[in-house]
């Protein structure tokens, strides 16, 4: 099998594989494309909880999306972790010089265990011109109340953050509905065009770190390969929710979930 796509994935890096690049990488391969990265922070942690992080230069994280994609060009790009105001600039200003059109951007802003990933100042940037460059921002519901300044606490409010994103600029939405106290999953998708809810039962565990990174990871994977925005987000909704049923209870807080539910192996590699 050949890779199907090529993706650039723009994020930090978790040093136990759940989240972050390593969530990216094991997506992206696990569904069939091929995956390269340019990494914004290293952080230590495990499942319970965020040790310390490393930031990466902006220089160095410029240098590793323009060279990479001056040699391999991506088909699609999905954006992580970005903490400063300056690592938010140089993504600006290399996603402008490589011009991909096919972007995904995930506003990571706190870790599963309670910990701050992004400052005020950030935010700012994000929400003014980030979200602008973008295909689709990706955020859950406490994100989507930071970007918005408003209370989620039903389907209806979820709609209504959406549409203030768009708004702001954002050409379509995905609010992640998994914040919400219900028996249900309700992931709100808007575009110019339509509203949609993705519906599917709540797996009621505690490991999903690294969720989101996935979930991002697998959108930008299937549009890469031309599916359309909705259907990706259908797609990777579902890719999300077979991999958190079949997770493999790692850890003592939260766990990863399963990124290699979609593989058999050939038996000759058995």
């Amino acid at each position: 099998m050949k890779p199907k796509s090529k993706i650039l994935i723009i994020a930090g890096s978790d040093s136990s594989g759940g989240a972050g690049i390593q969530a990216d990488i094991k997506t992206v391969t696990a569904l069939g494309s091929y995956a390269m990265t340019a990494i914004t922070a290293v952080t230590s942690q495990n499942t319970l909880g965020v040790k310390s992080i490393s930031s990466i230069t902006p220089r160095e994280i410029l240098r590793q999306i323009e060279f990479t994609s001056k040699d391999i060009r991506p088909d699609a790009i999905k954006i992580g972790m970005l903490h400063s105001v300056k690592v938010i600039n140089v993504v600006l200003k290399s996603l402008i010089k490589i011009n991909v059109k096919k972007i995904i951007l995930d506003p990571v802003m706190v870790a599963k265990g309670g910990t701050k990933l992004i400052d005020k100042s950030s935010i700012k940037i994000l929400k003014s011109k980030l979200i602008k460059k973008v295909s689709l921002i990706t955020p859950n519901i406490p994100e989507a109340e930071i970007l918005t300044k408003t209370k989620i606490t039903s389907v209806d409010d979820m709609i209504r953050a959406a549409r203030i994103l768009m708004q702001l600029g954002a050409k379509n939405v995905l609010v992640k509905g998994g914040h919400l106290k219900s028996r249900m999953m309700h992931d709100i998708f808007l575009s110019k065009n339509e509203i949609s809810v993705f519906k599917n039962k709540k797996l009621y565990t505690k490991n999903t770190h690294g969720t989101g990174c996935t979930l991002s990871s697998a959108i930008a994977t299937y549009y890469s390969c031309g599916k359309t925005l909705k259907k990706s987000c259908e797609m990777a909704i579902k890719y999300v929710n077979h991999s958190i049923g079949t997770g493999p209870n790692y850890g003592k807080g939260h766990g990863p979930i399963n990124h290699l539910s979609t593989i058999n192996i050939n038996k000759k590699f058995k």
